[in-house]
């Protein structure tokens, strides 16, 4: 599994978390169940092989940080996000923009544009064509004007 992928997944799970009661140590239990994982791979190719140990420290690394900093990043989306009601974002945009966001801020090791090219391809897959360049825009501004 690459890298993309699991940012794929990971991106799924911030979605998921904006939307369950559960924790965060709950979700990946229960997703990453042998028996829950192998229904999702008749319904998405990115489940079609479970991560690696490398691949899943990075899933969960992400999503344990999406929920500490769940606060932090919506924030910045309300700050960035000019013209827009935050009530008016698409979830699934949301989740990209989180997930691009914390990479951003929290992990050194993965280059400002890796996050954004990487956000804009999930955003591509799984958003309106208008979407893409609102997730971009977005998710540069932020870059530039927070990593200063």
């Amino acid at each position: 599994m690459k890298r993309a992928a699991a940012r794929e997944i990971a991106m799924h799970i911030s979605f998921e978390l904006a939307q369950t009661d559960k924790t965060v140590d709950e979700l990946l239990a229960h997703r990453f169940s042998e028996e829950y994982y192998s229904t999702l791979a008749g319904e998405e190719k990115v489940y079609s092989q479970l991560p690696d140990p490398d691949q899943m420290d990075y899933i969960s690394r992400i999503a344990r940080g999406l929920a500490e900093h769940a606060y932090e990043l919506d924030s910045y989306i309300e700050k960035y996000a000019k013209g827009w009601h935050f009530e008016r974002i698409s979830r699934t945009a949301l989740a990209v923009m989180r997930l691009a966001m914390y990479e951003i801020l929290y992990m050194p090791d993965i280059p400002d544009a890796v996050a954004i090219n990487e956000a804009v391809e999930l955003s591509k897959k799984y958003e309106e064509k208008e979407a893409v360049g609102f997730i971009n825009g977005i998710l540069g501004t932020f870059a530039r004007e927070e990593k200063r």
